[in-house]
């Protein structure tokens, strides 16, 4: 037996080691077996951090990978059910303009210097993609093939959103809420998501949310530049990504990320604008110098007052889209431009003011686009796409509201178009004005609320964790 002092144990005394525990210490400070002091739950959670950056398999792993698999095969359901019932019958299409580019390009024409190109270069993928595994000279190939590619993105962004929610470490009723919406999301807004490659920059933007939520800026900054270049609306997310990255890793650490963001730009745009830099110019001034395109709020408060009032509004075929002509219509885009940009400078101070969260990131990053949306001069369907992925990650009350609010404007959208789209793009039909209407303003509601939540949210900032291991609920 062992001894304390030199001598034997007395019979029946325990040798474990809490003989050794002074008689005199108080009874709040003694160590008992299974207690739970502040520092083994530390212990606890630096071994669990260490697990899940170590890929070693635990169970919160298995759970999330659970998610995924079933996130990834409720979004396939709802594709598959958008080639049945009333979802297949009509259709307005976009995948004989992508194929006409694809061609182009598969003959020898430099996209931008031979043949004139409306989207950023990286959205070129989209359209040659299908191109590869399409059955030449067969009709109807291309679009059946672009819409596997698009099916694919689609699987892409909703397992970003899943990442997402595991970074936030969001509860099982708000990941189940979430990813339901997310899966749903297709047939709330109909056939439009088949024929649009929007879902490709949704997923790149989708997968920009997720790096920065797991703390790897670089990787976000790749893929936002890739976001950017494929469409340009995922640029008004780096200003706040900027934030982010300085306050939650330092200046070095967002030089760096500046640096990567910037190399993938120039990859993406400097070839082109050395090769035909005036076909670029051309790109952009056709995106920025588009008239009021009648599914805008401006232009739909404005069929407001003509069915009330009388307004005489003069329609035109332009830029590949309907637009209202005239001084008024354009003194209502130059004043959306206004409010957009003064909105979009609102949540980035309400951004730059508060705490660096999470949480509050995400609700900034969602209202940007939003309000990016609401207030822009064109506001075609697809543009719904943009919101699927990052609305549901909003937390909170205001999360379910705003959630709620873009599952309407998908179904008042899915009301109107295609099947409708006639009736209001030549004739401006009072039912089908009025729920246009409903859907801008509820999408400009939505904004405002996301924007006022980063006024009113009042939570104060955590300190980060004290060691290399970055857990992603460091700061919530």
């Amino acid at each position: 037996m062992g001894t304390s002092g030199g001598g034997p144990l007395p019979p029946g005394t325990d040798p474990s080691p809490r003989r050794h525990q002074p008689a005199s210490t108080p009874l709040a400070h003694r160590r008992y077996p299974h207690q739970r002091t502040p520092t083994t739950l530390l212990h606890r959670r630096l071994r669990l951090n260490r697990s899940i950056e170590s890929g070693h398999p635990n169970r919160e792993i298995g759970l999330w990978a659970a998610v995924a698999c079933i996130a990834t095969a409720g979004f396939l359901t709802s594709w598959t059910l958008l080639h049945q019932s009333f979802w297949g019958r009509h259709q307005l299409v976009d995948t004989p303009i992508y194929e006409a580019y694809a061609d182009a390009i598969r003959a020898g024409d430099v996209p931008y210097r031979d043949f004139a190109i409306e989207y950023p270069p990286a959205a070129l993928p989209a359209f040659l993609a299908p191109e590869l595994t399409a059955t030449p000279e067969r009709f109807g190939t291309y679009g059946h093939a672009f819409e596997k590619w698009m099916a694919a993105c689609g699987v892409v962004m909703v397992l970003c959103v899943v990442a997402a929610l595991a970074a936030l470490h969001a509860r099982a009723h708000r990941v189940a809420a979430a990813v339901a919406f997310v899966t749903a999301a297709p047939l709330l807004l109909g056939p439009v998501v088949l024929s649009r490659f929007d879902l490709w920059p949704a997923a790149l933007t989708a997968a920009a949310v997720a790096a920065f939520l797991w703390r790897r800026p670089r990787l976000g900054a790749v893929m936002l530049g890739l976001a950017i270049a494929a469409k340009l609306y995922a640029v008004v997310c780096v200003p706040l990504a900027f934030v982010w990255v300085w306050r939650s890793h330092g200046a070095r650490a967002v030089l760096s990320w500046a640096a990567v963001l910037a190399a993938v730009l120039a990859v993406a745009f400097a070839p082109i604008a050395a090769i035909a830099p005036s076909g670029l110019a051309h790109s952009f001034a056709t995106q920025l110098g588009r008239p009021l395109e009648i599914e805008s709020l401006g232009a739909a408060v404005l069929v407001g007052v003509h069915h009330l009032d009388g307004l005489r509004l003069l329609l035109r075929q332009d830029h590949g889209s309907t637009n209202l002509e005239g001084g008024l219509p354009n003194l209502v885009a130059n004043l959306s431009t206004i409010a957009q940009l003064a909105l979009l400078g609102a949540v980035l101070l309400a951004f730059v003011r508060g705490p660096a969260s999470r949480q509050r990131f995400i609700t900034a990053i969602a209202a940007s686009v939003t309000i990016f949306i609401a207030f822009a001069k064109v506001f075609s369907p697809q543009y719904l796409i943009w919101l699927i992925p990052l609305v549901p990650l909003v937390g909170g009350r205001r999360g379910i509201i705003a959630t709620a609010l873009l599952g309407i404007s998908l179904a008042l959208t899915q009301f109107w178009f295609p099947d409708r789209w006639g009736q209001y793009s030549q004739h401006l039909r009072p039912l089908e004005s009025s729920a246009l209407l409903l859907r801008d303003l509820l999408i400009a509601l939505l904004g405002l609320t996301l924007t006022w939540s980063l006024y009113t949210d009042h939570a104060q900032p955590t300190t980060p964790t004290p060691t290399r291991w970055r857990s992603p609920n460091a700061t919530q």
